[in-house]
């Protein structure tokens, strides 16, 4: 059972200027990231891909469980 109150985020900027932002659940090892969309607030995005990462945790425990 993945622990949700460790999960890691994190915000890597890339060479280009480009930035990801990354989800990680240590025990399961799932990685969620995407690349941010200068044009967006940070916080809006990392809400939605919070939530999808929600989504695939959930998923991902179902299957394996």
């Amino acid at each position: 059972m993945a622990d949700r109150n460790n999960i890691e985020i994190e915000l890597v900027k890339l060479a280009d200027g480009a930035r990801l932002l990354r989800f990680t659940e240590p025990k399961s090892g799932l990685t969620l990231e995407r690349k941010l969309d200068p044009r967006r607030s940070v916080t809006a995005q990392k809400q939605q891909l919070a939530r999808v990462f929600e989504v695939t945790l959930v998923k991902a425990e179902a299957t394996f469980a």
